[in-house]
């Protein structure tokens, strides 16, 4: 009986310590846990901020139930930059210089206050927590050399003329039919970048344009080769993207730095494939001029003049519809434009961006992997959502500009082309002799 009386005794003891093991267990954060971050946290690196991380994991648990109830509520925040859903472990991406003030205060103060929003966001080594999905390969852009495109035209360095060995002269047949000319288009487009080498995507699951719960465990862009933005054209086309503010209605003002940054751009195309066979597509229809410096001229006018847009004058263009993109606040806030997939990886980057999954496509058969270029997505930037939008991933900017300038001129609202292994309806829509918006649509 003693021993039966012992045994039993240390049974009891032994459930005991293992109650208080899973007491223990129980109390302590999970990995996930421990790799989550609330938007507000910078990495700084410094040895001292243990306590302000453990501080943020505290609350974690108290921001993620705000932001499922915000999300119950359909409030979104203006302009938040880490979206309003529960934390992820955050991406990091390093800025060099990018979207800095660097213009002397010359932007008007919607761009300046834009410009100090991302600053506040940042530390000290320019290292910046931006976003909640996991996490990608840091990215570094070089942005210094960006100063150099505000010269004056005697102060420009450009590329050399393309080879000529390359065949920019419209054929007959393309002349007639413009699906042949848009697919000759994507021939020459040398600039393209290649998936799998020269950048990753993930286009997480598929949803209807209807539903809102967020398909994509993590960000749309995995990686894209740094490379990239040495590229002239892709260069000139990033420092482009921050000379707007996106809030439609608001007036643009356009700096002479800027205006010089733009004829730098289209000079810098105009050194390319695409947009030279747009020239002599163009001049054989009669359609601009012969003289090559005036159809440079013609360019600039129709992507960068300003005009009106939501009962405002002067405060929108064809380029910042278009590749940058504008924030409608009449009503129920909404995404027009943004077409461009270098605004949107690099909006991603900063945590503007929240891709939401592709839309499914028309046809069955058709789901969209790493390797494709035309997406239909879904996302939100800045809180506020776009819930479709097809891009073209991995194009040249030379490209997507003679594309479009193309089937404005010489197209109608619907342009049923071929671009290689896509078949494609760029929409085109007018704003009298100026483009309104356009943009793909996948036919499939």
């Amino acid at each position: 009986m003693d021993g039966l009386i012992k045994g039993l005794i240390d049974v009891a003891l032994g459930a005991v310590g293992n109650d208080d093991d899973g007491d223990h267990r129980s109390g302590s954060q999970n990995p996930d846990e421990r790799s989550r971050s609330t938007w507000s946290q910078v990495v700084s690196g410094e040895e001292d901020k243990g306590e302000e991380e453990n501080s943020g994991r505290r609350q974690g648990h108290h921001r993620s139930q705000w932001n499922r109830e915000e999300e119950k509520l359909g409030q979104t925040e203006e302009w938040e930059i880490a979206g309003s859903r529960p934390s992820r472990r955050p991406q990091k991406a390093v800025h060099e210089g990018y979207e800095k003030d660097e213009y002397g205060g010359q932007h008007d103060n919607n761009k300046n206050y834009w410009k100090q929003k991302e600053e506040k966001e940042e530390s000290n080594d320019g290292w910046e927590t931006v976003g909640k999905k996991p996490p990608r390969r840091p990215q570094k852009v070089k942005m210094d050399h960006w100063n150099k495109y505000k010269q004056p035209a005697s102060g420009q360095e450009y590329s050399d003329e393309i080879e000529h060995g390359i065949n920019t002269e419209p054929s007959e047949e393309e002349l007639d039919d413009i699906s042949q000319a848009c697919n000759k288009l994507w021939k020459l487009d040398l600039n393209r970048l290649v998936p799998g080498k020269d950048y990753q995507i993930d286009c997480g699951e598929g949803k209807k344009v209807y539903q809102k719960e967020d398909m994509a465990e993590g960000s749309l862009f995995y990686w894209l080769n740094e490379d990239v933005f040495r590229r002239p054209t892709f260069s000139r086309f990033c420092s482009l993207l921050d000379n707007y503010n996106p809030h439609e209605g608001y007036k643009e003002v356009i700096t002479s730095e800027e205006s010089q940054e733009e004829a730098a751009f289209i000079e810098e195309i105009s050194r390319t494939a695409p947009i030279k066979y747009l020239f002599k597509y163009l001049s054989a229809k009669g359609i601009v001029s012969e003289n090559y410096q005036d159809f440079k001229r013609t360019m600039t006018n129709l992507w960068f003049d300003l005009y009106g847009r939501g009962g405002t004058s002067s405060c929108s263009s064809a380029f910042e519809h278009v590749f940058v993109g504008e924030i409608k606040n009449r009503g129920e806030q909404e995404v027009s434009g943004f077409h461009n997939w270098l605004q949107f990886y690099l909006e991603e980057a900063k945590g503007r961006v929240d891709y939401q999954g592709y839309i499914f496509p028309r046809r069955r058969g058709q789901t969209p992997d790493s390797e494709t270029q035309l997406l239909t997505i879904q996302f939100e930037w800045n809180g506020v959502l776009k819930s479709v939008s097809s891009t073209l991933v991995g194009v040249s900017p030379e490209f997507e500009i003679a594309l479009f300038t193309l089937c404005f001129y010489v197209g109608g609202e619907d342009n049923q082309v071929q671009l290689g292994p896509y078949p494609v309806n760029i929409k085109c829509y007018r704003f009298g002799n100026k483009i309104g918006s356009v943009f793909p649509i996948a036919e499939c």
